[in-house]
């Protein structure tokens, strides 16, 4: 019998980060695994990161733009649709791994329950702010099996009426990568993207959806603070959504010598780069679940990540707080605390892989009911 044929949907270097360390464990367990690459990967201006999706070794490659700059999100959304649904015509994969809550996972998840197509949703059941909340929990009701990351997603998805029997918690994938070394130093990592500092801080402020008209106004106030503090910052490009282009015009007035913009950066190398900052700034959910398990001090700003995690390490406040932006720049700068494993120890990919390898996975059916009633 020739391996089932996983196919992984990936759209930002951010849900590639999670959905690589499940790729590379399926892959070395015998299943065949291609990867759907579309979004932001594809556009030059956040780095054109589907080349770094084309390392993985040994996998099928499939590319679709999906997007110009500034399209609307329901334009991406219907177009990744029709070319999603074209493509599983050709490639019925045995399984299609989504990870989260962009509009590429949306439309992957409704071409798959359509065309009755096993799909596995990895880390639904979050909390957060915007549109992703909404997003994320149609895809809970959309795709077939659920790869949670904590016992408080897993029962938020059963809330949702899903069968205890396709809810599994493995924790957030992301993790494994931290929980290892990187093999990278820092002193590569400072040579690849040019960062002249060794004392710094990682700031990543992406826009938020439902506040597109005053994401520019938080953004210049937080990014002031940033530069009153007279520290050196590390700053990663927002992700596409509306507002993004308001923040990219506060990000360019930033001075040079104190503030490295980067597009985007490989996973592992944006790992040692976590290990060893000193803080971590701005509405990235990084800043609430891989920050807290490296022990690192996160400042959470605005609504993005609303109740989406607590823990000693995090604090979060407004951007127009400033007061709780300065203090904590200046009291948990370089503060680690201990590790917190809220959302797993880093072995989802293994404990993803030992559902997979059992025969009761591939005979979940395939039409849902409501469970719990």
């Amino acid at each position: 019998m020739s391996a089932k044929r996983l196919l992984f949907v990936t759209g930002t270097r951010a849900d590639f980060g999670k959905l690589e360390p499940l790729a590379l464990a399926a892959q070395q367990a015998g299943f065949a695994v291609s990867f759907f690459i579309t979004g932001m990967h594809m556009m030059r201006r956040y780095g054109e990161t589907r080349l770094e999706v084309k390392r993985f070794p040994g996998a099928e490659f499939f590319e679709f733009v999906n997007q110009r700059e500034g399209d609307a999100q329901d334009f991406i959304l219907s177009k990744t649709i029709l070319g999603f649904s074209d493509f599983v015509h050709e490639h019925r994969p045995d399984l299609v791994v989504i990870h989260g809550d962009r509009v590429e996972a949306l439309a992957a998840s409704i071409v798959c329950a359509m065309k009755y197509i096993p799909s596995a949703h990895i880390e639904g059941g979050e909390v957060s702010g915007t549109i992703d909340e909404s997003i994320r929990h149609c895809n809970t009701k959309l795709c077939s099996a659920h790869f949670v990351s904590s016992e408080g997603a897993k029962q938020r998805v059963l809330a949702l009426g899903e069968s205890p029997g396709s809810v599994y918690n493995i924790g957030s994938p992301e993790l494994d990568t931290h929980a290892r070394p990187s093999g990278v130093t820092l002193a590569q990592v400072k040579e690849r993207y040019a960062i002249p500092f060794d004392d710094y801080g990682i700031a990543i402020f992406h826009p938020v959806t439902s506040e597109a008209d005053t994401i520019g106004a938080q953004a210049q106030s937080l990014f002031a603070r940033l530069e009153a503090s007279g520290r050196n910052f590390v700053v990663i490009a927002p992700n596409n959504d509306p507002g993004t282009e308001d923040i990219f015009a506060v990000l360019e007035r930033l001075p040079s010598d104190r503030f490295r913009r980067i597009p985007s950066m490989r996973f592992n190398y944006f790992s040692e780069l976590m290990k060893n900052a000193s803080v971590m700034v701005g509405n990235s959910s990084a800043g609430v679940r891989e920050a807290p398990f490296l022990g690192l001090p996160s400042l959470e700003v605005g609504t993005r990540q609303n109740q989406r995690a607590s823990g000693p390490s995090i604090t979060t406040c407004s951007a127009f707080d400033i007061a709780t932006i300065d203090t904590f720049l200046s009291q948990a700068w370089g503060r680690h605390l201990g590790s917190n494993s809220t959302f797993g120890a880093g072995d989802a990919a293994s404990r993803f892989i030992d559902v997979l390898c059992t025969e009761t996975f591939w005979q979940h059916p395939l039409q849902k009911v409501f469970a719990g009633e």
